[in-house]
Parts: structure tokens; sequence; C-alpha cells
């Protein structure tokens, strides 16, 4: 007979066998605004499959075996040959698969695939955050690549493609291929300018020998890889292939992959070059004008991964709190943990609609939605990438000691969290190309005050924050030392204006209340208590 203190009771059942995408109220809905109607009923088919995959049991495990078996480095082979290989467990694989096979990185090959990219993007990266990183280099490589024809003609076919081939062979006799970024270095981090990976031209026009260290370079066992070095006309971008068209190795010494807080399953790499053959990419002295937009691109991914983070967060606590029962009754019902609820689901919902905002710019196109993307990004990086670690605390205590348990999920979520606020440019970083957009293109202001403007007279308190914003821009003395105060700003109230427009009416009123109106406290879960909070938080609720 088994002992009666192992009947297991008010417990909640696992958060699996559910569609992720149509799950999500506010995505769908996001989805359904900026996509043409022509284009959504296979829109929304692709995107609720691939949200019950997501949300399968098979690749919750696929998640957790692939941040429990982290990769390896194999530097040589069984008889001393240099291989400068990295070992991943299948599950890798597979996630990284579906999410190529899922059309993650064929959003410029197709009418609304920003969008749709976006969102699906958000829905598989709630799986497992690491696998995320190389579908987003080879998704963001295309509009560098676009600056030389020639190149783009050759790889954006096999970028954009729905084939995943994991075997290192030359790129031409593959469907498809991954690509990753080197950039930084150690002496110089962000500062790019500062770097001393040498570039020396070679017979044939356009080639180059690389030899310099590149202190982060992202995905090592990508097929090529978008790096900037000095060549004798200035800092230039190059592509570096893995392997040469005679099938030899390119020399890409693999020094160590990085040991990190998070981000595990993804192998992020310290690599030599050292004789390294690589093609220009636009013109000599003009490499990061050419890798910037490559730069923007991931930096969206950066939104949409935080939002993502913040949105599984929130949808473990809702459920947790939906079934779990204490001092009477459900937790959900208690009115103290229903404002904590619904003050993450705010934050939740407000990265999600800002980050379908800014795919749908890149759809666009336009020159007024460029001007606007300028801006909007790094601002939209800078904010969300930093709310998604106290979302993710804060949503792990609702689970109590069980959201501080390995078998929760939650202790992951919160050490991917800080991930991306510090990639593609820390919190300085994203508030100082703020400022310089402010300063040198006058039609990013004018383009964000046109879109939130829209909402004009329909929230007084997203109104006054319009105003204290414009107050803050008219004087820029000094301003670099509060820039962080005035980006903080520019996110908030583009946050609260799409809420405006978009949310319903209980979401937007507390959004304005707290962040624009000031009647919030310094933690989650003090806002106002005459809002509709129930409301709020319903609509949070993943729908299983």
């Amino acid at each position: 007979m088994a002992a009666t203190t192992h009947t297991v009771t008010n417990q909640p059942p696992p958060l699996a066998g559910y569609d992720v995408f149509t799950a999500d109220r506010v995505l769908v809905e996001a989805v359904e605004r900026h996509l043409d109607p022509a284009l959504l009923d296979e829109a929304l088919g692709e995107l609720s499959s691939l949200g019950l995959s997501a949300g399968s049991a098979q690749a919750q495990e696929w998640g957790a075996q692939a941040n429990e078996n982290p990769p390896k480095l194999r530097t040589h082979d069984r008889y001393g040959n240099r291989i400068d290989e990295v070992e991943f467990h299948p599950a890798w694989h597979r996630l990284l698969g579906k999410g190529v096979a899922a059309g993650l990185t064929t959003a410029w090959a197709r009418p609304g695939g920003h969008v749709r990219r976006a969102a699906g993007f958000l829905v598989w990266s709630q799986v497992e955050a690491g696998h995320g990183c190389p579908m987003s280099m080879t998704h963001a490589a295309v509009p560098a690549l676009r600056t030389d024809p020639a190149l783009a003609a050759e790889w954006e076919p096999r970028l954009t493609s729905t084939v995943y081939d994991r075997e290192l062979r030359p790129a031409s006799q593959k469907a498809g291929v991954i690509f990753g970024m080197g950039m930084t270095e150690k002496q110089g981090g962000s500062d790019v300018r500062a770097n001393t990976t040498s570039a020396r031209p070679l017979a044939e026009d356009g080639t180059y020998e690389l030899t310099g260290h590149k202190w982060f370079c992202s995905a090592p066992m990508s097929d090529g890889f978008l790096v900037l070095a000095q060549a004798p006309g200035g800092l230039t971008c190059f592509l570096v292939p893995r392997v040469l068209e005679d099938g030899t190795r390119n020399v890409f010494r693999i020094q160590r992959l990085k040991d990190k807080l998070g981000n595990r399953s993804n192998a992020s790499s310290e690599v030599e070059f050292d004789g390294t053959w690589a093609r220009r990419v636009g013109e000599e002295g003009r490499g990061v004008r050419t890798i910037i937009e490559m730069v923007a691109a991931t930096r969206l991914d950066c939104v949409l991964g935080s939002a993502s983070l913040m949105r599984q967060a929130v949808a473990q606590a809702i459920h947790h709190c939906a079934y779990r029962e204490a001092f009477g009754g459900k937790l959900i019902d208690k009115p103290l943990m229903r404002n904590v609820l619904a003050d993450l689901a705010l934050e939740s919902e407000a990265a999600t609609t800002l980050g379908l905002r800014l795919a749908a710019a890149y759809d666009d196109g336009g020159e007024e939605e460029r001007a606007f993307l300028r801006l909007a990004v790094p601002a939209a990086k800078y904010w969300v990438t930093k709310r998604c670690t106290p979302v993710a605390v804060e949503a792990s205590e609702c689970l109590g000691g069980n959201g501080y348990v390995e078998e929760s999920g939650m202790p992951r979520l919160l050490r991917e969290s800080p991930l991306n606020s510090i990639w593609e440019g820390a919190g300085n970083v994203q508030a100082l190309d703020v400022l310089r957009a402010l300063q040198r293109e006058p039609g990013a202001l004018d383009a964000f005050l046109h879109e939130v403007g829209r909402t004009r007279g329909a929230d007084h308190r997203l109104d006054g924050a319009i105003k204290n914003l414009l107050s803050e821009l008219a004087d820029l003395e000094g301003v670099e030392a509060r820039a962080r105060r005035v980006v903080e700003r520019i996110a908030l109230v583009l946050q609260g204006s799409l809420l405006v427009r978009y949310a319903p009416p209980q979401v937007a009123d507390a959004f304005c209340a707290s962040r624009l109106g000031g009647d919030w406290g310094s933690a989650f879960g003090t806002l106002p208590h005459s809002l509709d909070l129930a409301t709020v938080v319903e609509r949070a609720r993943p729908l299983v």
C-alpha cells in the first residue's frame, strides 16, 4: 500500500500539451492587426502549428536536454589534426532544425515576413532561448550582404532556406546555411573602431587574409560569419566562410567556449584568425555602416527574445496561481496576488505589442517607417530587455519555493533574462544610439512623434507624458548624463500609445495609470486597487 504522504494534491498540472501561439491573445491580435488579410489564414495556420510544437511535452524536453548538456569544444581529432568543431546535444539540432523549417530565417523572402517571423520567433523561443542566437544571426545577415549584390545573390537563397544542414562542407553544396557574427575584441568591446584584427588584400579582387582575435564570436559552428577588421582603407566588414570551396577548412581556431550565466545551450566563443580567407562586404572603411543593418535586426530580436521570456514567465505564474490554493481559495483570486499577476501581465503585453509593431515597420519599408525604426529599435532594445529580469524574478516568486527549483523551468528563464540587455550593445550603447538619432536624424523624431500622436486626446496621462518628454528633448544641454532617463520615457510613451490604440481599455488604463501617471510603487504588485485587474489577468492567462 502506498504511503498516504505520497498522495499529491494542490499542485498545478504541467503547462504542456497546448498551443503557445493561440493561447496568447496579445500575440494573436498583433498578427491579425499587422498582416495583410490575404496572408492571414496561412500565417495563423503556420503559427498555430508551431505553437502546438512549442507547447508539446517533447519540445519542452528538448529544451531541458539542450541546457543540461551544453556544447563541447573539440579542437583536435584523435590523430592530432586541428578540427575546431563544437559538439551539440541532439536536442539542440532538433530545436534549431525545427526553427529553420518553421521559417524563422525567411523574413526577407516573403510578404509579411517580418511580422510572421517575429511571432514565430516569440513562440518558439519560449521552448529554449539559446538556439535563437544562430537563427537571429542568419536572419540578420541578409541586409548586410545586400550592400554587395553579387554576394547577396550567392548567399541569400541559402540564408533564407527552410533546410537546416548541420554538416561542415562548402556552402555551395548545401541547401541551407547558418551564419554567425564576430565584432567585438577584448581590448575594445562595444568600441569596435578600436579593433585590431587586420585584413591584408590578396591578389583576387575583394579577397583578404585576416589575422586577429575575436573576443565574442557567436554560433561558431556556422557556415559563415560577418566580421569586422582593419583593412588599408579602415574598418571594413568581411564574410568569412567556415569551409572553403575546395572543401578545406578555413583557418578558424576556436580558442575556448565562454562559460556563461545563462544561454547554456548556445556556444559563444573566442576565435583566432591567422591567415583566414575572407571576402569584403561593402566598401573599405565603411564596415560599421555595412554591418549596422545586421545589428539593428539582431537588436529587434533582443526585444522579441525578452518579450518571449517574459511571456513564458508570466504564463507559468498565472497558470500556477490558477490551480494553487492557499488561505482558503485559489491564489489567482486573492486581491494581492491578482495585483502582482496583473502588473506582470502589463509588462509582458507592452513588450509583445511593441515588438510586433517594430516588425511591421520592417515589412512596410517606407521612408517614415525606416526613420521610426532608427529611434524606436534602440529605445525598445534598451527598455524591454531591462524589464525582463525583474519580471522573471517576480514570476518565479509567484510559484514560491517551487519557482526556485530547476524542474520548474523558472531558474532557466531567470538566468537567461539579463542576456538580451547585454548582447548587441548594452544599455549605455543603446541610450547613446538614441541620442545620435535625435541629434543627427530629425526625421527619426518626427516619425516617432507622428506615431505617438495618433492617440492624442485619448488618455490624459499619455498626453502628459508626451508633453514632459518634449520638455526633456527641448533641453539637450548635458543630455548624455540623463540619456537613460530620456530613452526610458521614449519607450514608455511608445508602449503607452500602442496600448491605448490597440489593447482593451482595462489594460491601457492600468498601464497609463502606473507607468505614465505615477500611481505605482517600486515593485510589481503596486497597481492602483481601483483598476479592473481581474480582466487584465484573465487576458494574459494561457488558454489551455
